[in-house]
């Protein structure tokens, strides 16, 4: 058996950053994400975010991959928005994804951040936000994950 603490701050963008997560409709996507995060034996401790793309923290259950595990939550989730009336304009998620691991110190900090993504980009846009991330994770921005 592994003992393992492994949180992530993951980040999944919509194609071409499309503003096509209709907001009034969002609590049904974040319940239905959290019940992936949940058979896959995670913990999802936050998730939100704007029109444009979707912040989730959560623990990662050392049996999954991290790239196995996100592509279990961008398939899934994109055939259910796109069979969703609720969600007309999406279209997919962007190629990659963006990922993050933090220390479990840092956890309220991050609930809280991801909590208020609307009031945050009120001032700040995706692309700078996702720039501002890398850099405090010692990451270089790499640009084709804005395409």
């Amino acid at each position: 058996m592994a003992y393992t603490q492994t949180l992530y701050h993951i980040v999944l963008r919509t194609k071409r950053s499309e503003p096509s997560i209709a907001q009034e409709n969002v609590s049904s996507l974040y319940k239905y994400i959290w019940g992936i995060i949940k058979n896959k034996k995670g913990k999802l401790y936050r998730v939100n975010g704007i029109e444009d793309h979707i912040h989730i923290l959560c623990d990662l259950h050392s049996s999954f991959a991290l790239a196995d595990f996100v592509k279990s939550i961008k398939v899934a989730t994109s055939l259910w928005l796109k069979h969703s009336s609720d969600f007309p304009f999406f279209q997919g998620w962007s190629e990659g994804y963006a990922a993050f691991t933090y220390s479990y110190k840092d956890k309220e900090v991050l609930i809280n951040y991801i909590k208020n993504q609307q009031k945050h980009h009120q001032k700040e846009n995706t692309h700078n936000e996702l720039m501002c991330l890398w850099k405090e994770n010692g990451m270089e921005a790499d640009a084709r994950y804005f395409t």
